[in-house]
């Protein structure tokens, strides 16, 4: 049956010897992609109303697999018409896309292997990372190391292996114009990523506690892990 097992084929927007003038053709593609999708709502949404304005207004954050940093640039801004202070730090393994932002704060290491301390940041983030992960194995150290480097929330986002989301990116990717490498990543990103109770047995492994897995708008996973904390959320009761 059509995706329902994990593709394991690798993706050519993870090769690390791409020419540095199209890996910056790829993200710019990529953020017109991410643009449609709304791709920072879910973090804008979420992480309010758990942490609540109070914890809000000065947090630091951990973006796994960032790429260019461009879904931290958009919090950072967003978080600042508000008047929070949000310090992102971008982490990739590949150097070549954190180059794209030389401004930002960026480490170039493994998610299977975070080079902090046990709580180092209040929230740890990610966003259309974990398919490129490719076993069972890595995305459960993935998980564990986000984890253990979590101080306050743990909020995972990626895409879920479904046949509409596989339709809508195939319509809209050749629709727009993308280079015949971008559009084959792109649905190969839905076949590589997993469905939620897949993800739910992967946290329940890397050992975090009362984790929530769920569906967003169709398209999207979301893994939700808190920290038992002295919250103050005077807003959401």
């Amino acid at each position: 049956m059509f995706l329902k097992h994990r593709a394991l084929q690798a993706e050519y927007f993870d090769s690390f010897d791409r020419p540095a003038a199209e890996v910056a053709q790829d993200y710019a593609m990529l953020a017109r992609v991410n643009r449609f999708f709304s791709f920072a709502t879910p973090f804008q949404t979420f992480v309010p109303k758990t942490l609540g304005e109070t914890n809000c207004r000065s947090l630091s954050l951990l973006d796994l697999g960032a790429g260019d940093g461009s879904l931290g640039n958009e919090l950072t801004r967003w978080a600042a018409t508000r008047g929070w202070d949000w310090r992102v730090t971008n982490l990739d393994a590949n150097i070549q896309p954190m180059r794209l932002n030389p401004r930002a704060r960026c480490v170039a290491a493994s998610v299977l292997a975070l080079p902090f301390r046990d709580r180092a940041f209040d929230v740890v983030i990610a966003s259309q990372m974990t398919h490129h992960l490719m076993s069972d194995e890595e995305a459960c150290r993935h998980f564990r190391e986000a984890w253990r480097v979590t101080g306050q929330m743990l909020f995972l986002s990626d895409l879920h292996r479904n046949v509409a989301l596989y339709g809508v990116l195939w319509v809209l990717l050749r629709l727009h114009g993308f280079s015949e490498h971008f559009v084959s990543d792109g649905l190969l990103s839905v076949r590589r990523s997993w469905r939620v109770r897949e993800w739910r047995a992967l946290a329940a492994r890397a050992g975090i506690p009362d984790a929530r897995v769920w569906l967003y708008g169709g398209a999207r996973l979301i893994l939700q892990a808190n920290r038992e904390l002295n919250l103050t959320t005077d807003e959401h009761g």
